[in-house]
């Protein structure tokens, strides 16, 4: 049988350097079972809902404000090393379509934590629907995947064990998801410390929510806590947030 050979488009060498780098890494999930029935609940009496991305973005970054392995990472230069952040930077993956291409894309979004929900929902939603080359952090990507292979994988290794580079470029951890599709991946691959990744959510709340971690950074009872404290700060602190924006909205009407 004769089929045909297929140049390997941008989109998909960025892919296949993002798991080139990512398959270096000794990852491990830990999942914890939530039950987010207040955060949901204030989620749906919300006029304009921010996305569950958003929300999540921000409830992981405050529980990384209180543990700091979540915002370490390992350093090959100019030795083995951790190396320790002081806030989060969120790399959230969003699939647009470019060239014809569905294709993933990158955004950072600087210490989530600091910013309020509308404002990240405001971020995400320009990610999602703006020109994919007039976006600073895809247009970007582009430009690198054009690149010949070896200097391709030099910007990598290079920004992935220079401290202050890997944060500003490639953040502290990755969000990704597809849960929005009734489907739900159990162990993604990410170059990053961690990666935070969630089931589908029902109706009252209760999700799947997991945590991919490089073990040379922390443990997994690390990791456990960390679950655990993200599924309060997200019943409590989170879902406060969005009562609040229930008032400010109805005050609104």
């Amino acid at each position: 049988m004769r089929g045909r050979a297929i140049r390997l488009s941008v989109a998909r060498r960025m892919v296949i350097d993002l798991l080139h780098f990512a398959a270096a890494v000794p990852s491990i999930p830990v999942q914890r079972p939530m039950s987010l029935g207040p955060l949901a609940a204030a989620r749906a009496a919300c006029r304009d809902r921010p996305q569950w991305t958003a929300i999540f973005a921000k409830g992981y970054a405050l529980v990384a404000r209180e543990f700091p392995d979540l915002r370490r990472a390992y350093l090959k230069i100019p030795w083995p090393h951790l190396y320790e952040y002081p806030a989060s930077n969120a790399s959230l993956v969003i699939e647009r379509d470019y060239r014809g291409e569905p294709s993933l894309f990158s955004i950072s979004i600087k210490d989530p934590a600091g910013h309020s929900l509308r404002d990240l929902a405001r971020v995400i939603r320009h990610a999602a629907t703006a020109p994919v080359d007039e976006i600073k952090d895809s247009h970007r990507s582009l430009r690198i995947a054009g690149l010949p292979l070896p200097l391709r994988r030099l910007m990598w290794w290079l920004g992935l064990n220079i401290g202050r580079q890997r944060g500003n470029y490639f953040g502290t951890f990755t969000l990704s998801v597809y849960s929005a599709l009734n489907a739900e991946s159990l162990h993604p691959l990410t170059p990053l410390t961690t990666l935070l990744n969630y089931g589908v959510i029902s109706s009252d709340g209760n999700v799947n929510v997991r945590i991919i971690y490089d073990h040379r950074v922390m443990n997994g009872a690390t990791v456990a806590r960390a679950l655990a404290r993200l599924e309060e700060v997200l019943n409590t602190v989170v879902a406060e947030e969005l009562r609040s924006l229930v008032a400010h909205q109805n005050g609104e009407r």
